[in-house]
């Protein structure tokens, strides 16, 4: 990472004058601005911006850049939030005209490519997840959760007028879920309990019991979950939701375990989200965009926002009589005949309604389609395999010298503890983590889950190399070897060493003062 203590703002380097590029004469008749524009919308004067050579913009920003760590230039074992390499290739295809330059405004009659790509990835993403029905609208994980949750509060209305009874309330997460459950369930307007787990990582099915009543609506469970077990008892746990009168919700944050080997629709869930860009292929980071589609039982499937995309099936084929294959299949070519259709479905009386405008977020959507279509069945399977091989592979490698409370083994991450290491000799997790960033690797998540006493979490996804692994593994173990006075004053080599995080956020600084500031 490259210091740039001394690196002058933009407005500071400005000259007048000083251009990087500089337009075209107007083709076509010109009219005054004020004729245009109305004077109560047109400012007093030009904004005051920078004038710069190109070198000097692509300098200063190409500098920038250079001051994080990325997956494009160093490891990112983020534990809860995959960060893989994604192939760039997929960045291409999301970025040629034929998709790019489409406006949802158009005709469907003129976007028949796009819409029969949308409906192909709502039907792969079902077969994945072992569901019904799918909606590609929610713009993040998040959003998806919500999303799925107002699916659940509709339907339980419509249940609760048929039957006479009261509406169900309570949502019932377990201790060591994503923070996002929780708040997802609140502003969806239901009530949460916390269901607590046990020291193994599993859930505490006694107290599961306790919490089980005609109140309960939809139990959240992440599975694989937070601490990266598999949980033993998801079966029994679905079907006591169920017996109960409720729906289970599978986070699918960690589906990056199981593609092609479990699908949550098989062992008991009734509705899910995706994160593409973890899952599958997609930018993460920076803020977005992002997706979060939603797959469904059957029974929930007329709530789901609308539009969903749906194929009209054209007349036999010419060739032979043979019909189109109305399914499309990972194993297979999914191409239809070039009789069908496909088409925005509007007429969905039970529909919560939009969550997101046109179609969701089409980039990242299609992205996950390249990705789904390269890997095929197989290959997504062999993705998990990795994905866990590797997790399993850097936790033996740790728990020598930082205890994995959870055990021996894992599925696609594992929570390590500093707990021994702050008692003994005042290394904290945060410590550890601060100081990696010297040596290259971006540090784990620390302090979550709140279940794990100083929890580093890390995961080391399915597309990094075992000399990678060994490089972060020996590095830690030196890193927890070190002086604690070189650890609390880390990191020493960022530009930044130790902001305060929380204030940052609550109280940024938007304006500069000293002529001598930082970039």
């Amino acid at each position: 990472m490259r210091n740039t203590r001394d690196t002058k703002l933009l407005f500071e380097l400005s000259e007048a004058g000083r251009r990087a590029h500089r337009l075209p004469a107007c083709d076509v008749p010109e009219r005054p601005v004020s004729e245009l524009v109305p004077a109560n919308m047109l400012a007093a004067e030009p904004p005051a911006l920078p004038e710069l050579s190109e070198p000097q913009v692509v300098r200063h920003f190409a500098n920038l850049s250079q001051l994080n760590i990325s997956v494009d230039t160093h490891f990112y074992p983020l534990g809860s939030c995959t960060m893989k390499y994604n192939p760039k290739r997929n960045e291409r295809i999301a970025r040629l005209p034929g998709f790019a330059d489409l406006h949802p405004y158009q005709p469907e009659s003129t976007i028949q490519g796009m819409l029969q790509m949308l409906y192909e990835l709502q039907e792969y993403l079902q077969e994945i997840s072992g569901l019904d029905a799918c909606s590609l609208q929610p713009a993040a994980g998040a959003h998806g959760e919500l999303t799925a949750l107002w699916v659940a509060a509709a339907y339980f209305r419509d249940e609760s007028l048929k039957t006479g009874g009261e509406r169900r309330t309570k949502v019932l997460v377990p201790d060591s879920a994503h923070g996002t459950n929780p708040a997802s369930a609140s502003m969806a307007g239901f009530t949460t309990v916390t269901v607590k787990t046990l020291t193994s990582g599993a859930l505490d099915m006694d107290d599961l019991a306790r919490h089980l009543d005609d109140e309960v609506a939809v139990f959240m469970i992440t599975n694989p979950n937070t601490v990266g077990i598999f949980e033993p008892n998801m079966r029994e746990i679905a079907d006591r939701i169920h017996q109960a009168g409720g729906l289970v919700y599978l986070d699918g944050a960690n589906m990056n375990a199981i593609l092609g080997i479990a699908r949550p629709g098989d062992f008991g869930a009734d509705m899910q989200h995706y994160n593409p860009h973890k899952t599958f292929s997609g930018p993460h980071g920076g803020g977005g965009p992002g997706a979060g589609p939603i797959c469904v039982t059957e029974k929930l499937a007329p709530y789901l926002p609308t539009p969903v995309v749906v194929r009209v099936e054209g007349r036999e084929s010419r060739v032979e009589g043979q019909k189109s294959n109305p399914t499309p299949s990972l194993a297979l070519d999914p191409r239809p005949s070039t009789l069908d259709r496909y088409a925005l479905d509007y007429a969905r009386p039970q529909s919560i309604g939009r969550v997101r405008a046109f179609f969701g977020n089409v980039g990242v959507l299609l992205r996950a389609y390249c990705y789904i279509r390269t890997h095929g069945p197989d290959g997504l399977r062999r993705v998990s395999e990795n994905a866990v091989l590797n997790a399993n592979y850097l936790l033996s490698r740790v728990k020598h010298f930082l205890p994995v409370p959870q055990g021996d083994r894992c599925m696609h991450e594992f929570v390590a503890s500093a707990s021994k290491l702050k008692s003994d000799k005042g290394i904290a997790a945060m410590d550890i983590a601060k100081r990696l960033l010297d040596f290259g690797f971006h540090a784990p998540t620390v302090y979550f889950p709140l279940s794990v006493k100083e929890a580093i979490m890390i995961e080391p996804t399915e597309t990094e190399s075992k000399e990678t692994l060994d490089a972060f593994a020996e590095t830690l173990f030196n890193v927890v070897g070190e002086a604690p006075d070189v650890l609390h004053d880390a990191p020493h080599t960022t530009t930044i060493s130790r902001p305060d995080d929380v204030r940052a956020a609550r109280q940024p600084v938007l304006t500069y003062k000293s002529s001598n500031a930082t970039a």
